[in-house]
């Protein structure tokens, strides 16, 4: 995918057919230290053991529509080229969190994207929270949509 923001829709989109009602985000560069991560939590279905074992495996999937799941595979792909890592972690009926690291700049790494057109697309869901933290060297963002649901309709 060519952008970071295209890969976290698609973790955001298993979250969502995973049953979850909160997802989790936090994004952190750090130009100092050369790292970028990405962290999606959700507290959806998770995955149970076996599936969890051969996750990036371009064909696994849950999906019973297609016989592949390229999503975590390519995301994979792109850590790696970015002398970075991909993992997951998961608990069935708690959640699944996945962790992407990369080198901040790695000739290799997407740019991060359109990530305000995924978080609008996960605000616009009435059914899902979302926790949005983007951290900058020493700068921080937080969108809460708890917050923002709660002081709407009081």
């Amino acid at each position: 995918m060519r952008e970071l923001s295209l890969h976290i829709m698609d973790i955001i989109e298993n979250s969502i057919n995973a049953d979850a009602t909160l997802i989790e985000l936090y994004i952190e560069e750090d130009t100092s230290k050369n790292i970028f991560i990405i962290k999606i939590k959700d507290n959806g279905r998770g995955i149970d053991e076996e599936m969890l074992k051969n996750i990036t495996d371009p064909f696994v999937t849950s999906r019973t529509t297609r016989r592949v799941g390229l999503g975590l595979s390519l995301f994979e792909s792109t850590c790696l080229r970015c002398n970075g890592s991909l993992k997951v972690y998961s608990k069935a009926n708690i959640g699944t969190e996945v962790v992407a690291t990369m080198e901040h700049d790695n000739i290799d790494r997407p740019p991060l994207g359109k990530i305000e057109e995924t978080v609008v697309s996960v605000l616009l869901n009435p059914k899902i929270d979302l926790v949005y933290e983007h951290v900058y060297n020493d700068k921080k963002f937080i969108l809460d949509s708890r917050e923002i649901k709660k002081n709407t309709w009081q």
